[in-house]
């Protein structure tokens, strides 16, 4: 395998990246704009006077907000929920909820502010996701009003956020998406293994580098040849693409959810390129083709559904496949019903030719604001409720955690216990309750996904979870490129262009990887996308960067 010629930075735009690089190059270091509304112009009906950093917010009189709510599957919206009790007698506040389910949430979101009736809050929107509405002025330019939330504003400084939140400014400057804060990246996702096998045949567990771990896949199949060692998942939308998107930053490039809209930010020439155009991108798709040519990868990875993948590793047909802290407990139950012997258990992500990376960032899935809010007589109200339940120490401790006393206990030295009738994580397996189904705390719309401290995300984090996350502790942070939003105008110009190049990269990164096409013909597919207006898009991204730059420079 050739190495990576440049080290480069990754520039994504979508919502798998889970951290956008859309924009500015600097905004002040309180997080305000210069543009806040004075208080006689802000609506204040049920506005605590006082709400500061470490006070508990209460509406001064019952408010009721609009809330486009994500429905999950595993924990379906019940209007009895403790959290929404709790919210209307200890907040003041209550909702009125249109909710939409998560298989259709992306679409049903983008209808309704479309169609300029989005409730006023609207969830589970990861960084990124906001860029398509902020042209039509269907959404808050939330930037405008974080004067009136102390806890964002004490966050991104005590964590060193600011860069962080500038990076989400679009071109006029603003931000428009209130994304949850995390102390810290916390990878979630790596590879499940048989740990009875690769103890068995000596195996580390924490394999330095990614040819190390081809070097084990090998070994596994010398043992078991009549089986393919890894046969993988998630490619419902792509090939294989969370492991792509695990991988690619130590191969030097970026793939799979990590694709965003292919742009990539080459720092030794200082422009964006196109990731799926890159040597290093061919190294990538050489390293798995590799492994489906030396049958160590089940080539059907690249098409079979999640339920196939984990009934083959389940059923002893394989040994490993990609997983995440939460997806490992669906595979153990899956290998208890069958009766299958065996241990799973997560390994550290490993190196590559470009060095030991962790792509992720530190802003997760937020929340946006319809911009009718602005005409709304409680919109500081709402405000305040945010930034304490976001963003304030308690507030997302009670979103997590739920009620000390009631759903969980705290000893004297801080350490959150569940309740022995309650499961969350796998904490008390075999509980007869859930936290998130019959509490609805734990729930992403509240929650902001893992938007927390570090002690605070950890506290729920099952050892073996801890452990992973320790033994990914010493990679360095896969570096941010710098801002290029584009405008109205642009964005209409680029869409197709994305989307046909998109699709070409990813039809070919299934045959490459296969072997349906040879690597050999690399340079007549570059040629391919250059055909599909690949320049043309490059010079309009690249041209929004530098008039980004010369801007706010």
């Amino acid at each position: 395998m050739r190495t990576t010629k440049k080290r480069s930075v990754a520039y994504a735009a979508t919502a798998a990246t889970l951290a956008l690089a859309l924009a500015a190059c600097g905004s002040g270091g309180d997080g305000g704009d210069g543009d806040t509304p004075s208080a006689e112009d802000i609506g204040s009906v049920g506005a605590m006077e006082d709400f500061a950093v470490g006070t508990t917010f209460k509406a001064t009189e019952p408010v009721t907000f609009g809330l486009m709510y994500r429905d999950h599957p595993n924990y379906p919206l019940k209007d009895d929920w403790d959290i929404l009790t709790k919210f209307k007698e200890n907040q003041n506040v209550s909702f009125d909820i249109t909710s939409r389910p998560l298989s259709d949430w992306d679409q049903a979101k983008s209808v309704a502010i479309g169609a300029g009736n989005a409730p006023d809050i609207i969830s589970v929107t990861h960084p990124g996701q906001e860029a398509q509405f902020v042209a039509g002025g269907a959404i808050l330019p939330v930037s405008d009003y974080i004067d009136y939330m102390p806890n964002f504003k004490d966050k991104v400084e005590k964590w060193d956020l600011q860069d962080d939140v500038d990076r989400m400014r679009q071109e006029d400057g603003k931000f428009y998406l209130l994304p949850g804060l995390r102390e810290s990246v916390r990878p979630m996702y790596t590879f499940a293994v048989r740990k009875d096998v690769w103890e068995q045949l000596g195996l580390s567990l924490e394999p330095e580098t990614f040819d190390d771990f081809a070097a084990d896949l090998a070994k596994v199949k010398e043992a078991y040849p009549d089986k393919f060692p890894m046969s993988d998942r998630w490619s419902a939308n792509g090939p294989i693409e969370a492991t792509l998107n695990i991988a690619a930053p130590n191969f030097g490039t970026a793939a799979g959810w990590g694709f965003g809209e292919g742009t990539y930010w080459d720092a030794d020439a200082k422009e964006f390129v196109y990731a799926g155009a890159m040597d290093e991108y061919r190294d990538l798709l050489e390293y798995f083709h590799g492994l489906v040519e030396d049958g160590l990868l089940d080539p059907e990875s690249l098409t079979q559904d999640d339920d196939q993948a984990q009934q083959k590793i389940a059923s002893g047909q394989t040994f490993a496949q990609l997983t995440n802290d939460q997806e490992i407990l669906k595979v153990r139950t899956a290998f208890a019903e069958l009766g299958t012997p065996g241990e799973v258990t997560m390994i550290r992500v490993p190196a590559g030719p470009a060095g030991d990376f962790v792509a992720g960032g530190r802003l997760v899935s937020g929340a946006m604001l319809s911009s009718k809010v602005k005409d709304s007589d409680h919109l500081k109200a709402m405000l305040q409720y945010l930034d304490w339940l976001f963003y304030s120490d308690e507030g997302l401790e009670f979103s997590k955690w739920g009620v000390e006393g009631e759903t969980y206990t705290k000893d004297a030295d801080g350490k959150r216990t569940l309740m022995p009738e309650i499961d969350q994580n796998d904490l008390n397996p075999g509980a007869p309750k859930k936290l998130n189904v019959d509490y609805g705390y734990h729930n992403g719309v509240w929650m902001l996904e893992h938007g927390s401290s570090d002690e605070l995300d950890q506290s729920m984090l099952r050892p073996e979870v801890v452990e992973f996350v320790e033994s990914m502790s010493d990679k360095e942070l896969a570096p941010v490129a710098p801002p290029a939003p584009l405008n109205e105008l642009e964005r209409e110009q680029v869409s197709l262009w994305q989307t046909a190049l998109k699709d070409h990269v990813w039809q070919n990164t299934a045959a490459f990887i296969l072997g349906q096409r040879s690597l050999d013909d690399w340079d007549a597919y570059v040629k391919e996308l250059e055909g599909k207006n690949m320049q043309q898009y490059l010079d309009v991204v690249n041209g929004a960067q530098e008039r980004f730059a010369e801007k706010n420079g």
